[in-house]
C-alpha cells in the first residue's frame, strides 16, 4: 500500500491495483527511444534550428538580430529569402523554418514607453519578463497564456491565449502596432491609422512583416487566488458553463484513461500571498505515463489505478500576482494540435475527442486542455467574430503524433473548429476561407505588401496557396 504522494512520485516506476488498493510493482522499461536528431549542420556548413519539441528543423543560411527597427528594416530588405523571425520556437507548425535568413528580437526588448495605462513594449519581449516589468509601475497584462516563454510577436503572429470567458487573447489587447515590411517600410497602424492593415497584422502568422513593437493596453496588477482540484470527468463537463461564467480564469483538463478532470480557476482577491510551492504538473505526468506505461492493455485496470491513486488528492490553492500564477513551467517536451470551437460545441466535441482516444489510442497519456476565450476582431485570429471555446490535444515528443490528423481533427473539423496559429493541423486554403470571413482580404494585403514573398517559407505557400 502506497500514499498518493509516493504514487506521484513512484509513477514512471509503475503501478497496478490489487484489491482496491494500489501497490507498486517495479520498473517498465518499455518508453519509446529519444527521437534521432537532425544532422547539427548541413553539408554547406549551416547549423540546424529546432523548435522546442524538435519536429521542425531548417538549416539557415544567415541568422540575424538585429538591434533597432532601422536595423530590421535593411536585413528585411536585403537579406537572403526566405526572411522569418522566431522566438521560443514554441510554434509546432513549420512557420519558423528557413533556409534562408532566421531573425531573433531578443535585443528588441523591454518596454519602450508608456502612454498613460498603456505599454510600448518591443516584441522580442519574452511574456515571462513582460510580467515583472509591468509589475513596478503596478500594471499587468490582463491574461497570460498556459507558458510565457514566447516572446511578445510570435504570441501576436499565432493568437496566442490564455482562458476567461470576458478576457480576449493577447492581440486583443493590442491598440497600435508597427510593422516592418519586407520592402524595408516601418508602418505605424491602429483603429484610424491604416485600420485594415491594424486589422490584418495583429494575427498575421509573420506573413505581412515583422512586428517590431506594439501598445498594449494593462491592467491593475492584482492579487489572484489560484485553486486546483480534481473531481469525476462528467461532473466537469456538467459545471464547465457555470465555472466560466463564475470565474475570473476557468479551464480545465480531461485526463484519458482515468474519468478524472484536473480543474483550475483565478479570481481576484485581497488575501495575503500564499506560496504556490513546487511544480507537481510533470509528478503527475510521470503518474500517468506510468499508469500507461503498465496499464495500457487494460482501459478498466487503468482508471482503476488512476482513481485508486489520484481520485482523493486534496486540492492545492496558491495567492500571489496574477502573472506569477496564470502561466506554468513546462519541463517535459510534447506535440500539440489544438482547435477553437463554438462555444455551443465545445464540449461536445471534446467528449468525442476524449473517446476517440480511448477506443483507439492507449498510448496517449497526456491531459487535454479545454479553455474559453472572448471574441475579438482581429481578420486571422480564431476568435474573429464571436467566443471560442479551445480543445488541445496533447502527445509526448517520444509517442506518435499523426492521429492528430488522423483522428482528431476530423472532429474539430466537424464541429466548426478553427486552428491554432502555432499548433498542428493540415488545413489550407479554400477551408480556412470558409473559417475566416475575411481571408481572401487578408491574402491580398500580403500581395501588396510582400508581392515577391520573400517573407514565405514552403509551410506559408502551402497555407496560402501561393505556387
Amino acid at each position: 500500500m502506497i500514499s498518493r504522494r509516493q504514487a506521484l512520485i513512484a509513477g514512471g516506476a509503475g503501478v497496478a491495483v490489487v484489491g482496491g488498493s494500489a501497490v507498486a510493482v517495479g520498473v517498465f522499461k518499455g518508453d519509446k527511444p529519444e527521437p534521432l536528431a537532425p544532422p547539427s549542420t548541413d553539408g554547406k556548413g549551416h547549423t540546424v534550428w529546432r523548435n522546442w519539441s524538435g519536429i521542425q528543423h531548417s538549416y539557415p543560411v544567415q541568422r540575424a538580430a538585429p538591434k533597432d527597427e532601422g536595423e530590421l528594416a535593411a536585413l528585411l530588405k536585403a537579406g537572403p529569402a526566405p526572411i522569418r523571425v522566431t522566438g521560443a520556437g514554441h510554434s509546432f507548425t513549420g512557420l519558423c523554418a528557413t533556409d534562408g535568413t532566421l531573425v531573433s528580437l531578443d535585443a528588441m526588448n523591454g518596454i519602450e514607453s508608456w502612454d498613460g495605462d498603456q505599454a510600448t513594449v518591443w516584441a522580442g519581449t519574452r511574456l515571462g519578463a513582460l510580467g515583472p516589468a509591468l509589475a513596478e509601475k503596478g500594471r499587468a497584462m490582463a491574461n497570460l497564456p498556459d507558458i510565457n516563454k514566447q516572446s511578445l510577436g510570435g504570441a501576436l503572429g499565432t493568437a496566442t491565449h490564455g482562458t476567461g470567458r470576458t478576457l480576449k487573447a493577447i492581440h486583443g489587447d493590442v491598440q497600435a502596432l508597427t510593422l516592418v515590411t519586407a520592402g524595408g517600410a516601418v508602418l505605424d497602424c491602429d483603429a484610424k491609422t491604416r485600420p485594415e492593415l491594424f486589422s490584418a497584422a495583429r494575427v498575421s502568422l509573420g506573413a505581412l512583416g515583422i512586428i517590431s513593437k506594439a501598445r498594449l493596453t494593462t491592467t491593475a496588477n492584482r492579487r489572484l487566488r489560484r485553486k486546483v482540484w480534481l473531481e469525476p470527468f462528467e461532473e466537469a463537463l456538467a459545471k464547465a458553463e457555470e465555472r466560466w461564467a463564475t470565474h475570473r480564469n476557468f479551464e480545465f483538463y480531461a485526463v484519458p484513461f482515468t474519468g478524472l478532470a484536473a480543474n483550475i480557476s483565478h479570481d481576484e482577491t485581497d488575501d495575503p500571498a500564499l506560496d504556490r510551492g513546487p511544480d507537481s504538473d510533470s509528478v503527475f505526468l510521470d503518474a500517468l505515463k506510468g499508469l500507461r506505461n503498465l496499464l495500457g492493455f487494460s482501459t478498466g485496470l487503468r482508471k482503476a489505478a488512476a482513481k485508486a491513486l489520484l481520485g482523493g488528492t486534496p486540492a492545492e490553492t496558491a495567492v500571489d500576482e496574477g502573472w506569477k500564477l496564470l502561466s506554468t513551467e513546462r519541463p517535459v517536451r510534447f506535440n500539440e494540435m489544438e482547435f477553437h470551437l463554438p462555444h455551443e460545441t465545445q464540449l461536445a466535441a471534446l467528449k468525442e475527442v476524449v473517446e476517440t482516444i480511448e477506443k483507439h489510442r492507449p498510448d496517449v497519456f497526456f491531459p487535454i486542455e479545454v479553455r474559453r476565450i472572448a471574441p475579438d476582431d482581429a481578420w486571422l485570429s480564431p476568435f474573429q467574430g464571436e467566443p471560442r471555446g479551445s480543445v488541445a490535444v496533447h502527445a509526448y515528443y517520444r509517442d506518435d503524433y499523426k492521429f492528430f490528423f488522423e483522428l482528431i481533427q476530423p472532429i474539430f473539423v466537424k464541429h466548426g473548429g478553427r486552428p491554432h496559429w502555432g499548433k498542428l493541423h493540415d488545413l489550407k486554403g479554400p477551408q480556412l476561407a470558409a473559417l475566416y470571413p475575411r481571408w481572401n482580404d487578408f491574402l491580398e494585403i500580403r500581395r501588396e505588401l510582400d508581392p515577391e514573398g520573400r517573407l514565405l517559407n514552403p509551410y506559408l505557400k502551402t497555407l496560402f496557396g501561393v505556387d
